[in-house]
Formats: C-alpha cells, structure tokens, sequence
C-alpha cells in the first residue's frame, strides 16, 4: 500500500509540474493577442477620432488621439458631396460583379482543376500559381491596353473585368475541392447528373467555406481597390468610392481636407466590417480547409 501511496504521490507532483508552466503560459498567451490587438486597433481608432474633429483642430494638432470638440459635420459634408451617391452606387456594382464572377468562374476553375481530368491540367494549375506570384504593377499596361481595346475603357465593367476571377480564389477552391470525396461526386455521375449539375447542386453547397472566403477576399479587393478605377475610370461618372473621395477631398489646391477624407474612410470601411462579420464563421473554416495557416 506504501509503494502505491508514493506511485500516486508521485503522479499528483509530476501532474502539479506539468500545469504550473501551462498556468503561466495561458495568461502571457492571452496578454500578447491583446497587446497585439490594441496595436491593430490604434490605427482604426485616430481614422475614427480625425473623422469626428473639425479640419482646423486636425491641422493644429494631428497627432491627438481624442478631439477636442466632437462633430459630425465631416460626414455630413461627406454625405451632401456631389457626386457621392453615384460613386457609392459604381462601387456596390462593381463589387457585385467581382464577387459573382468569383463565385462562379473561379469556383468552377478550382472545381475543374480538383475534380476533373483534361489535357493541361497540370500546366493550367501551373498558371494559376504563377498568377498569383506577379504583382499588379508589372501587367496592369497590358490590362489597360486589352481594356481598351475591348472598348471597355470609362466603364463600370471594365473596372470590374480583372477581378472578376482571382488566381487567389481558384487556388482556394481547388484546395477546398480536394478535401470533397470523390465517390459523391463519382454517385451523382452513376445517378445520370452532368458536370453543371453536380457544380451547382452538389459541390457548391459543400464549399460554402470557401465560397464565403472568396467572397470576403474579392469583396475586400473591390470595395477598396484605387490604382486601377483611377486609371480606367475617366470621368466622374465611373469613378468608385475611393477615387471618388480622393478627387473630391481637396479643399483648395494642394490642400486636402483630411476631416472629409477620414469620414469618407469610416464609409468605406463599414461595409467590409459588417460582411467580415457576418461571414467570419465560414471564413475561418475555409482558411483552415484550404491548409492555408
């Protein structure tokens, strides 16, 4: 009885040893994601604070994180804009059309590429990832040049045209179908449903984590996307939200009115807040379906 006294004495210390470190690893742990979080936040939290103080009070002390005099006069000076309206409603537009051309093309390369067999399989998965290791810079002449060539400069589809299938959301989809057994779709296929079918009905709806991935990621390039409207869009009435805002921020030559500026910042940040929101569930699930930690 002794020596199974000590055995249990035994385990009890080496079990007290083992959960002191963890005892002091869990709060440090918790401390550095919230340091990092306020660190995250401060950047969002003076854009918020400018927003709400007067251009006079900004230039005289910019770098005060609370005002001093709270108004909401940038945004209703944002909001009475001419041309606001109209660059909010060319944005909505051209992200809907990102995020459907995603949805659809991209979704049905990725499914192409994990579940379908056909000559260049391998080298069309080449390209995709060579796509995504280009930057913007070095094909956005090309771009332009095809644009208007296609007689699409200065309209809402040609400012949406290169976002509408994202080598970044194939890959995502492709690396989601390949967790999707095939024996159900191979079932589908010996029950008489084709390819579009099985797309629509079947694989789909098994991705919605990739599927809401894509939309939060092509959403996001869209929604705030400047270098390329500001090229393409050649007149006020094609210019989305960003080039909007910077062409109409200046308050006198070469002075910009940053009170207008941060409130137009808080506009175009809420959407993408709100749809992260909503979708944060199946966002982390795709991420973590794709392997992409």
């Amino acid at each position: 009885m002794s020596a199974v006294a000590a055995l249990r004495n035994a385990e009890t210390a080496t079990d007290r040893a083992a959960a002191r470190p963890r005892s002091v690893a869990r709060p440090l742990l918790y401390g550095a994601l919230v340091l990092c979080a306020l660190l995250t936040m401060l950047p969002f939290a003076w854009v918020i604070s400018g927003s709400l103080r007067s251009l006079d009070e900004i230039r005289s002390d910019p770098g005060a994180w609370l005002p001093h005099h709270v108004t909401f006069d940038n945004f209703v000076r944002l909001f009475a804009t001419e041309g606001f309206g109209r660059f909010m409603v060319n944005s909505v537009v051209v992200a809907v059309i990102v995020v459907a051309g995603n949805i659809v093309a991209a979704s049905a390369a990725g499914y192409a590429l994990a579940k379908l067999d056909f000559a260049g399989k391998r080298l069309a998965f080449g390209a995709v990832m060579a796509a995504m290791m280009v930057p913007f810079t070095a094909v956005f002449v090309t771009q332009f040049v095809i644009t208007v060539d296609l007689g699409l400069a200065d309209t809402l589809t040609g400012v949406a045209l290169p976002g509408v299938a994202m080598p970044l959301s194939v890959f995502i989809v492709r690396q989601y179908a390949m967790s999707i057994p095939d024996e159900l779709l191979e079932a589908a296929r010996i029950d008489g449903a084709g390819e579009f079918r099985i797309f629509f009905r079947i694989f789909l709806p098994l991705a919605g984590p990739a599927v809401a991935t894509i939309t939060i990621m092509s959403f996001l390039t869209s929604w705030n996307n400047f270098i390329w409207p500001l090229i393409v869009a050649q007149s006020m009435s094609t210019y989305t939200l960003p080039v909007g805002l910077a062409a109409t921020s200046q308050a006198a030559a070469h002075v910009t009115d940053y009170g207008l500026m941060l409130a137009g910042a808080i506009v175009v940040m809420l959407p993408v807040l709100l749809l992260f929101l909503f979708l944060q569930r199946y966002f982390v699930q795709g991420i973590s379906g794709t392997g992409m930690r």
